[in-house]
């Protein structure tokens, strides 16, 4: 914690704040350490204004004049005339652009226009929808014109008598995909007078519908789109997003119709500093078979949270996981409580699983100051309007360049200079980033990733839109369907007659489908002594996080699991503070089902396939908050069986022996190499590493032949595994490097370690994974 005075930024300008209080961070560093690997000054970038459109109606111009917009920037006045000439748009620019007034004003022109028309509002989080309908009745309370707009929400937080009235009376409805799809469309009878006259549908922060979620959201939108169309209406759809690749392409994919893009950004943007910060290598302390371990990312992203807290600089830290934004958020809050008590209650945790209640009253102290520092989830990446913040930590690579820059621009709201600090995680990709800096900031942001074809997304879409409305021949030929139908029908779910494809009676499939690409549903967390509801987990990560034994963190306050009972959805806990943190070890076998694409390299061979992944939770490691393990304890928890996409490649025995492998050396080396890419597949795919496993094997079954898989985690697969096969030679080259260029000796966290290895990390070959690696590549250029 530094000793000096905070700092004050009245002193400073806006073009040097971030690089002060960068220093001030340095200076707190202990001795001997040197955690700054790159610094970045990014400039500022000036306002391009522009005049109000004359389609625009008056009151709505004034309200918005009143609240704080006297102009347009050039983006929002293109993205708002293209609507208003009833032409889809996406507006996709950099965060804190204003991309809501690119909406706002011809959805409430049009609303202002005709006191019969409607809007429905789409955002990925209830917090967005939350802040984005707070400005709406804000700006429709300043315009009598504008007051039968009655704005209203409807989430899973809305009362019975609210969704009523909702119905009865709301022109503009503030949801989201998982509503829409459960509620809505099902009910579309009850919302007979939304979707006879609805003008606008908007779709905020549109990036974050990727994978399965994404690949679901897109078929719900073409369900939306079709029973518009059966009572008569044909909305324009407004498409917000982050700065993305290829924006109308992906916008268009997901609505199912052209879509034009506005991607110049007319807004200003105050000075960054851009920091990349790597925790030591603790000496004292060692992980897994004696590997070294780096100072976790949330223990020092905790540090540097109280210390930025202590300078007086409102900050936001954004944490992988649940458990380590609660961890995060302790570890700041002990250290200001030696350092400065007044301020340890202006630091707290938000993320997603909390009661709405505690969500609520956490993004009013976080909007009015009232909290100076907040360690989240990427529940508050999305759009949140939170003026004046100066800083903002991110704790680990969120697993995308999009992620990052939405989260870094958190920061510097208002044009005042900021600083963003990324704190490296002990994962091969984050080494490889804050050593290769221009892999992030030179980077183009990725395009999005959803397909809609997906069987294992389409079939469940096919019998939810037949359930709304029976499916005509065509339909189904637009889908492209036919042979996914003819399963449906076969299994006893659809039925053709003579007005269309209807479901079997009996059958809701609303129900069954979990839109975010969980297996299972929900868990319920209770306090077993009070029967106190903490909040939920989705059902496929509840073996790997709740299991007896496991470590729970809510609010500041431990559990520990006692039961978890999957049927019944319920995990039993007790309050316990332990001085140790749990991770799950899982085993899991792979087969393949078929091989849709395939390249020969001599004696390596990448191919695309499909395959079947049965896992198994089968012990869980305890581990001290310096890294070091005390104890594996095993469990028997049910298998789960996974029906996905992979990447694989072959290696000849032959090619392993001429680069010096012995046959002990191969399954280590194999494996090493399969952590690795695991850790490096977000670098070329829009996934975080969380969404993709592997396996690696000397002798697998169906090749016959040394083979590494590493496949999507998510049924029918979500199109990571074959962005790495289109892109395999940039990959594994970066996987090569990363793996090389590692302080270590034999392997560690930083590399070819993984927190997830059932073999408990054994054996791994560092030194055999770059020979891998380079003769994989080698054959893989020669034949290119």
């Amino acid at each position: 914690m530094p000793s000096s005075p905070p700092f004050d930024p009245g002193n400073g300008t806006a073009a040097t704040y971030g690089r002060e209080l960068l220093d001030r961070l340095l200076a707190g560093t202990p001795a001997g350490e040197s955690p700054l690997t790159h610094v970045a000054a990014l400039p500022t970038r000036p306002a391009q204004h522009t005049d109000w459109p004359r389609w625009a109606a008056e009151p709505v111009v004034r309200a918005l004049c009143e609240h704080g917009v006297p102009q347009l920037w050039s983006h929002q006045a293109a993205a708002a005339d293209l609507a208003a000439a009833g032409e889809n748009v996406v507006v996709a620019t950099g965060t804190a652009s204003g991309k809501s007034v690119a909406y706002q004003l011809p959805v409430l022109t049009a609303l202002a226009a005709d006191p019969q028309a409607t809007a429905l509002y789409l955002s990925p989080t209830k917090a967005l929808g939350a802040d984005q309908l707070r400005a709406v009745t804000e700006l429709t309370m300043m315009e009598p014109a504008l007051s039968t707009v009655a704005a209203c929400a409807y989430d899973g937080d809305t009362s019975t008598e609210m969704r009523q009235w909702a119905r009865r009376h709301s022109r503009w409805i503030f949801t989201n995909p998982d509503m829409l799809h459960v509620s809505l469309l099902p009910g579309h009878a009850r919302w007979a007078r939304m979707l006879r006259r609805l003008k606008y549908v908007v779709i905020d922060e549109c990036h974050s519908y990727r994978g399965v979620f994404g690949s679901h959201v897109a078929l719900i939108l073409r369900r939306l789109r079709r029973l518009a169309r059966h009572y008569g209406a044909d909305p324009v759809f407004i498409l917000a997003s982050a700065t993305t690749g290829e924006p109308a392409d992906a916008a268009s994919r997901l609505i199912g119709a052209p879509c034009r893009a506005v991607t110049e950004d007319g807004s200003p943007h105050g000075p960054r500093t851009v920091a990349m910060w790597e925790p030591p290598l603790l000496r004292e302390v060692t992980g897994e078979h004696g590997a070294p371990v780096r100072r976790a990312a949330g223990t020092e992203a905790a540090r540097l949270l109280a210390d930025l807290v202590v300078e007086g600089a409102r900050t936001l830290t954004f944490v992988r996981s649940r458990h380590g934004a609660e961890l995060t958020a302790m570890g700041a809050r002990r250290l200001l409580a030696a350092a400065a008590p007044d301020l340890v209650d202006r630091v707290a945790a938000y993320r997603a699983g909390y009661l709405a209640e505690d969500r609520r009253d956490l993004e009013a102290a976080i909007s009015d100051g009232r909290l100076l520092g907040v360690a989240s989830t990427n529940a508050l990446e999305l759009g949140v309007d939170i003026a004046g913040l100066d800083a903002v930590v991110v704790a680990g690579f969120p697993g995308t360049v999009a992620s990052f820059w939405q989260q870094g621009g958190r920061a510097g709201r208002r044009g005042q200079g900021s600083l963003v600090v990324l704190v490296a995680r002990d994962d091969p990709l984050d080494t490889y980033l804050v050593h290769h800096p221009q892999a992030l900031l030179g980077r183009p942001v990725e395009s999005t990733v959803t397909d809609p074809a997906n069987p294992y997304v389409l079939g469940p879409q096919l019998l939810c839109a037949a359930s709304e409305k029976p499916l005509s021949d065509d339909e189904v030929e637009e889908y492209d369907a036919w042979e996914v139908l003819a399963r449906l029908a076969e299994d006893g779910l659809v039925r053709r007659r003579p007005h269309g494809w209807f479901v079997t009676p009996g059958t809701h499939p609303h129900a069954e489908i979990d839109i975010r690409g969980g297996i299972g549903g929900q868990v319920a967390i209770v306090e077993a002594e009070t029967g106190r509801m903490l909040g939920t987990v989705e059902g496929s990560r509840a073996p790997a996080t709740m299991h007896p034994g496991a470590v729970h963190l809510h609010r500041g306050e431990s559990f520990v699991v006692d039961e978890l009972h999957l049927d019944d959805g319920i995990a039993l806990v007790h309050a316990e503070d332990p001085e140790w943190s749990t991770s799950a070890r899982e085993v899991t076998e792979i087969c393949c089902t078929s091989i849709d694409e395939h390249r020969d390299h001599g004696p390596v061979t990448v191919a695309a396939v499909g395959v079947e992944v049965t896992h198994q939770v089968v012990g869980y490691l305890r581990r001290l908050s310096s890294g070091e393990i005390l104890d594996q304890i095993p469990l028997e928890m049910p298998e789960q069986t996974l029906a996905t996409r992979a990447v694989m490649y072959t290696v000849d025995p032959g090619l392993l022996s001429q680069i010096g492998l012995t046959a002990e050396r191969i399954p280590g080396s194999l494996h090493a190499a399969e952590h690795a890419a695991i850790g490096l597949l977000p670098l070329v795919a829009t996934c975080d590493r969380g969404d993709i496993g592997g396996v690696s094997t000397d002798l697998h079954p169906d090749t016959g032949l040394p083979t590494v898989f590493v496949y999507d985690g998510q049924p029918g697969g979500a199109g990571f595994a074959e962005r790495g096969y289109r892109r395999i030679s940039q990959w594994l080259e970066a996987t090569r490097d990363a793996v090389a260029a590692c302080e270590c000796v034999s392997g560690c966290p930083s590399c070819v370690y993984s927190p997830k290895c059932g073999n408990g990390n054994d054996p791994l070959d560092k030194s055999g994974a770059v020979l891998v690696l380079t003769a994989v590549l080698d054959a893989i250029g020669s034949q290119d």
